[in-house]
């Protein structure tokens, strides 16, 4: 029997091997025979008496674990068997953490070692509390609501309601945001936008930016109706963008990113799957195991998300009814990526962008991000655009005009109190 996950063979004894031990014991426990060559034939020890006393004291001095150790014969050959039980606690050996992958051990460390210890402790990353914020200086400032919703340690706030509902997350975890980029061919970006809020507001945020900035649909006429036809499922995009933002490790410090390329969008987030998670296993019916379960229940009480485990099917499902084909899932690392395929028929030619007419939005790239900044500021002025695209004020002016012209955008309010509003024209989607 060769090496594997719960199997590990070492011709003869060595202090260090406790490592592979407590790499055992810190997994899914597993079995190290002394005596035995990598090929997995018993070659014997000379020392069997000595080991059968020396082995379970240094298990219990230097680990902490006692362990089934049994003396083995096979040929006339005696070798060691060390059966090692998963431990409910963390073990670690001289200040290390050791863990049992595949057939290899590793010494955890950083980000792998905190998630590993939280695990053992039942301690979730997001539970931690934060010193510095107030439940006023919050979106929501109402106390019994916070602590209804889990989302405080007595009087003090936990880092998932300071995600949720403060306006400055990264304050206490750099990478909470959502990024937003537009790629021509390879590595070509062309412009791109970084959306910074509490969590909860940047779940709308996004989307609306992705569909008024970074996408065009196509026009079409249903009995003398309009109807724009976009090319990608807005519900999937939008099921995906939430998922992403609630199961993200904000831990990482990287922040959820989607890449709009010219044939399809990429989702992205920083992940830790429960155990024996693959790809696979998202695209098939499976339970609801959230990452940060107080960040879920949030969305999931607002609105956002269900919480059976259904997302990836409510994607799927929306895929199919534009047309469009399924989306596939990738797990790169501790990267979780889901790569959406555009709608050939919604897509607009070359042709149909350089002549113009009656196309997609028929706004240009300078209107697009006029309309992004709008989004995000509803009172932004045009010297603030201006400043922000880098163009004269008579050209940030002359944006204006030609938008409400076309009339996707409409001043509501007083020229000096009031604000800009986005007009959704009806969509297919």
């Amino acid at each position: 029997m060769s090496e594997s996950q719960s199997i590990e063979y070492k011709s003869s004894w060595r202090d260090e091997y406790l490592k592979w031990i407590c790499g055992f014991a810190n997994a899914q426990g597993g079995k190290l025979y002394i005596g035995v060559d990598d090929n997995g034939y018993v070659c014997g020890v000379s020392n069997i008496k000595r080991l059968l006393e020396d082995i379970p004291n240094k298990l219990q001095t230097s680990l902490g674990i006692v362990t089934e150790v049994n003396k083995k014969e096979k040929d006339g050959l005696e070798y060691i068997e060390i059966i090692v039980v998963p431990s409910s606690f963390s073990v670690s050996y001289r200040g290390e953490f050791h863990y049992r992958s595949g057939a290899t051990k590793q010494q955890l460390t950083g980000i792998a070692l905190t998630e590993f210890i939280a695990k053992k402790t039942g301690v979730r990353w997001e539970d931690a509390v934060v010193e510095d914020i107030r439940v006023e200086d919050l979106d929501i400032p109402n106390e019994d609501l916070l602590k209804k919703l889990h989302l405080m340690e007595g009087e003090k706030l936990k880092r998932s309601a300071v995600l949720l509902f403060y306006s400055d997350p990264s304050r206490v975890q750099n990478g909470s945001y959502v990024k937003i980029g537009r790629f021509g061919d390879g590595a070509d970006l062309q412009y791109q936008d970084t959306i910074e809020d509490s969590l909860i507001k940047i779940a709308d945020k996004v989307i609306d930016v992705i569909y008024l900035k970074y996408l065009k649909a196509k026009i079409t006429y249903e009995h003398d109706r309009r109807v724009e036809t976009y090319p990608y499922a807005r519900n999937a995009i939008r099921e995906a963008v939430y998922n992403a933002i609630v199961h993200n490790c904000y831990m990482f410090g990287s922040p959820v990113q989607i890449r709009v390329e010219n044939e399809s969008i990429i989702v992205s987030n920083r992940c830790v799957l429960p155990d024996g998670w693959t790809a696979e296993t998202l695209m098939n019916p499976h339970d609801s195991i959230p990452y940060n379960p107080d960040i879920a229940n949030v969305f999931y009480r607002a609105g956002y998300i269900e919480n059976w485990g259904r997302g990836i099917e409510k994607i799927c499902d929306a895929c199919r009814e534009l047309g469009a084909d399924l989306p596939k899932y990738e797990i790169v690392g501790n990267g979780l990526r889901i790569y959406f395929s555009a709608l050939k028929s919604a897509m607009i030619s070359e042709n149909e962008a350089t002549e113009g007419g009656d196309v997609g939005i028929n706004v240009g790239i300078n209107e697009q991000k006029v309309i992004g900044l709008i989004v995000e500021n509803s009172h932004i002025s045009a010297v603030e655009v201006s400043e922000k695209l880098s163009i004269s004020l008579r050209q940030a002016e002359r944006i204006f005009a030609r938008l409400k012209e076309k009339k996707l955008i409409e001043r509501v309010g007083a020229r000096k109190n009031g604000y800009w509003k986005v007009k959704n024209a009806t969509t297919k989607t």
